[in-house]
């Protein structure tokens, strides 16, 4: 089995196991990180901030990965700009402007990985720099705090999490704030109205 930072990012900290039923170890997902607009430059520390993330939202889900039949999976992130998430946006969804994340879970396995599968796909997530670096200005917190947030929600999402109506946004804000927690960021629905 591949090694991978998100791994070693949570040997840090302890795992988390929201259910009380004993499982076998969930193995974390490997999350390729894809830089394709220049703009993240600026942000050097990016990528290891979205795998600590991923890391810890994982610690936090395993019973619900391995549910769904993910003994191992893999995602990928996309850190793009303002008009490639627009780009995306308007595809996918019908929406014509830029949003901060998107998620585009994969397929569910068909069946469960066995020794020598390659890990199932969870999906993709796309951040845009611009939309992100702006709500964290406007919100006056870190910009790795923010970052964290989005990768978390994005993940969260993948997972088959969702917002759709006030009672799941409430699971699912609630389940970001402890995930968050646990990273050592201050909830960010605390001081605020429900995100859309």
């Amino acid at each position: 089995m591949r090694e991978t930072s998100a791994e070693s990012a949570l040997e840090k900290q302890p795992p988390r196991n929201r259910n009380p039923i004993p499982m076998a170890r969930f193995a974390l997902p490997i999350s390729e990180v894809l830089v394709v607009a220049d703009c993240w430059q600026a942000q050097g520390d990016a990528e290891a901030v979205i795998h600590r993330a991923i890391a810890t939202a994982a610690g936090f889900v395993e019973r619900d990965l391995a549910d769904k039949g993910f003994a191992e999976a893999e995602l990928a992130v996309m850190l793009t700009d303002d008009v490639g998430i627009r780009t995306l946006n308007l595809n996918w969804r019908g929406i014509d402007k830029p949003t901060n994340v998107l998620s585009f879970p994969a397929l569910p396995p068909t069946v469960h990985n066995g020794p020598d599968d390659a890990p199932a796909m969870l999906g993709d997530i796309a951040i845009a720099y611009e939309t992100t670096r702006r709500e964290a200005d406007d919100e006056q917190k870190p910009f790795d705090h923010h970052l964290s947030h989005l990768a978390v929600h994005g993940f969260l999402h993948l997972v088959g999490y969702d917002h759709e109506s006030d009672a799941d946004a409430e699971i699912m804000e609630n389940l970001e704030a402890e995930i968050l927690a646990q990273l050592g960021i201050p909830d960010p629905y605390a001081d605020r109205e429900r995100m859309d």
